[in-house]
């Protein structure tokens, strides 16, 4: 729970720096932060150096900056992961960087989501789908699409916190439930 109100509130005075500098920068910075956090993901020990609580702050400091070395970041960007690491908030950085995306996709008018189904579809059914999916919504929408045989048949859309199952599954179990019930 603290964590989510830290990610917030430094998520939130990065978006607004960003935004200050600029029309592009919001995207910018969101870009730059997701680099930093895909060397992260990349290297978990590096997390684990930034959340060991023996480890001081200047040590994490230099690690920090050998790893900004090897990326070319905003000034303001490199800045603020400076900042994290001065005031012991590097570990929470992964929330911070999903948190900014959250609030870049909502200034964007972008929706992200996940289509799985039973069987791959094509890059023009894909297409298709995502198509009349944003305009039913009316947003800009970023579908990342999954194979999932288990659902038998149908689709399961997960977009936000909305998830619609349509699968062929979902219907079985309905059916399964309604037969034990004597409807």
């Amino acid at each position: 729970m603290i964590g989510n109100i830290i990610a917030r509130r430094y998520a939130k005075a990065l978006f607004s720096l960003a935004q200050k500098a600029g029309k592009k920068a919001p995207a910018e910075y969101g870009k730059d932060l997701a680099s930093f956090v895909a060397v992260l993901e990349t290297s978990p020990d590096l997390l684990k150096v930034f959340a060991n609580p023996i480890i001081t702050a200047d040590v994490k400091k230099a690690v920090l900056t050998g790893v900004l070395g090897k990326l070319s970041l905003k000034p303001a960007v490199a800045n603020f992961l400076s900042l994290l690491a001065d005031k012991e908030r590097l570990p929470f950085v992964l929330d911070v960087a999903a948190t900014y995306r959250a609030l870049l996709d909502e200034s964007e008018g972008v929706m992200r989501g996940q289509l799985v189904t039973a069987y791959a579809l094509t890059d023009v059914r894909q297409d298709q789908i995502k198509g009349k999916l944003e305009k039913q919504s009316g947003k800009k929408l970023v579908l990342s699409f999954a194979v999932d045989p288990a659902i038998l048949g149908g689709v399961l859309l997960k977009v936000g916190d909305k998830v619609l199952d349509a699968s062929l599954r979902a219907q079985l179990e309905i059916l399964k439930e309604q037969i034990k019930r004597g409807e």
